[in-house]
């Protein structure tokens, strides 16, 4: 079982000092190379060569998802294109577009990142990994597939859907790791239990789950119905997708991989600080990303750091599993949705934007959405366009957002007795 001690056991000293290396390499990259940085470092008065201290990071400015939808495609690269080997974007879509490029050196250290979180989790050569991720423009399924390649398993790009199928490779392939979030492991559970699958011949073991918020009971649950082992692991598409952190077998919190990645804690109102242990917004800088460096991104998660030791040797400091998010976006099947789309998508359809409310909520294990659109758009003796406007607006939510809406009119009263705060969104799921 792969566990590196001369990198994911080093001493603290030597973990800053070379954070700090790695750090003012990539200021100094950045502000040749990336306009919008070097712009940006002027505007403060930041020399990347005076930078001295990692407790001066503060002192960086921040970077947002709208920084990177306003300089899409390649504005934020830091290497010419011709060097760029991957294109990805994240598993939802906000308004406008973003482009994460990976030169071939960020696919090699990204595999071998997502190795480590894999051989944390259990994971070992004799092992056959069944990827459960969406193959496409999202990172998770790449991620988990080349990091189990890297470590020496077998691997399964079943990506999602067919669950039946699914279940029936699972069997037949003998797959003994199941990479997927954690919803539809329960919805796989769902399944077998139709299919009267014995748990007693079932080969798995291990379970790797990310991409959406779950609880301690959640685990327990998977456990219990799947009879293997469940760890949690992280990762941001804008950083570099999965692999920026993941449990060991401690189940204790998630291990960043701080020779890769710097790690904060803000509070999201202030954008200062927190103390360390204080719960707050995961901002994260890449130390050693090619492409797409980026300088103190705001994740939207909130978490908490965990510096004490951990039993299984590893010493890079541990993330708390996510407790929810600073900002609206939601996190739906594993799909990042932002609401204001949703409203954008409604006027780029209809030439207009009615009164509508997007309400989420969980049905056998696995999420399910649905928008309820305000009936007087469309008027009420016409059934007919009142189903093209329905299915108009699914089909342009799937395509957009790779999601299935649940669209429904309702008279305007009952969007004003559902919602219970300022914004479009009810969720009901509890985690």
């Amino acid at each position: 079982m792969m566990f590196e001690p001369e990198l994911e056991g080093m001493s603290r000293l030597e973990l800053e000092q070379l954070q700090l290396e790695r750090l003012q390499a990539t200021l100094t990259r950045v502000s040749r190379n990336v306009p919008f940085y070097c712009k940006k470092f002027e505007e403060l008065g930041i020399d990347p060569y005076d930078f001295q201290s990692l407790a001066d990071v503060h002192h960086l400015p921040l970077t947002t998802r709208q920084d990177l939808r306003d300089n899409a495609p390649y504005g934020l690269f830091a290497v010419p294109l011709r060097e760029v080997v991957r294109l990805q974007t994240s598993s939802g879509f906000s308004e406008g577009t973003t482009v994460f490029g990976y030169t071939l050196g960020d696919i090699r250290k990204w595999s071998r990142l997502t190795a480590r979180v894999l051989a944390a989790g259990g994971v070992g050569r004799e092992d056959v990994v069944h990827v459960a991720h969406g193959y496409g423009l999202s990172t998770m399924a790449f991620g988990m597939h080349y990091g189990a390649e890297t470590l020496g398993a077998a691997v399964v790009p079943v990506s999602n859907g067919n669950v039946r199928r699914q279940v029936g490779i699972i069997l037949d392939y003998r797959a003994t790791t199941l990479s997927c979030i954690p919803s539809y492991a329960l919805y796989l559970a769902d399944v077998m239990d139709e299919m009267g699958v014995n748990r007693n011949v079932l080969p798995l073991r291990w379970g790797l789950f990310g991409g959406e918020v779950w609880s301690e009971g959640t685990r327990e649950t998977i456990q219990e119905r799947l009879k293997i082992v469940a760890t949690d692991n992280y990762g941001v598409s804008e950083i570099m997708g999965p692999g920026v952190a993941g449990e060991c077998l401690e189940r204790q919190g998630m291990h960043i991989n701080e020779d890769h990645f710097l790690a904060e804690i803000i509070d999201p109102m202030t954008l200062k600080p927190l103390p360390p242990g204080e719960i707050g917004e995961l901002v994260l800088t890449t130390l050693t990303k090619e492409a797409l460096p980026m300088i103190r991104f705001r994740t939207g998660d909130l978490t908490r750091l965990l510096f004490e030791p951990c039993a299984c040797g590893r010493t890079m400091v541990r993330m708390e599993r996510i407790h929810g998010r600073s900002d609206d976006m939601l996190i739906i099947q594993g799909v990042n949705v932002f609401p204001e789309r949703i409203g954008a998508i409604l006027v780029e359809t209809h030439k207009a934007e009615p009164d509508h409310l997007i309400v989420v909520d969980r049905h056998g294990g696995l999420d399910r959405a649905m928008l309820l659109v305000e009936a007087n758009m469309v008027a009420p003796d016409q059934i007919k366009a009142q189903q093209k406007f329905i299915d108009l607006t699914r089909q342009r939510l799937a395509m957009e957002l790779g999601l299935v809406f649940e669209v429904k009119l309702v008279e305007r009263s009952t969007i004003a007795e559902l919602q219970t705060g300022p914004n479009r969104v009810v969720d009901r799921r509890k985690f």
